[in-house]
């Protein structure tokens, strides 16, 4: 029980280390991410759609 009560203590010790992003940061980060994953969906959708009219062409 001792083990436990020393693990909590210490998290809690490093949890008031962590530097917590800002309001504006975390739109920052949050728009640059959703940004990523639109492109990335386009991109791989565009990619499956030419290698699918590819794959009929040649068979």
């Amino acid at each position: 029980m001792k083990k436990l009560a020393r693990f909590f203590a210490n998290v809690k010790k490093e949890m008031k280390k962590v530097r917590w992003p800002k309001k504006g940061e975390m739109i920052k980060f949050s728009t640059a991410t959703i940004a990523i994953v639109c492109f990335l969906m386009v991109f791989f959708t565009l990619a499956d759609v030419v290698i699918v009219a590819i794959e009929k062409v040649f068979s």
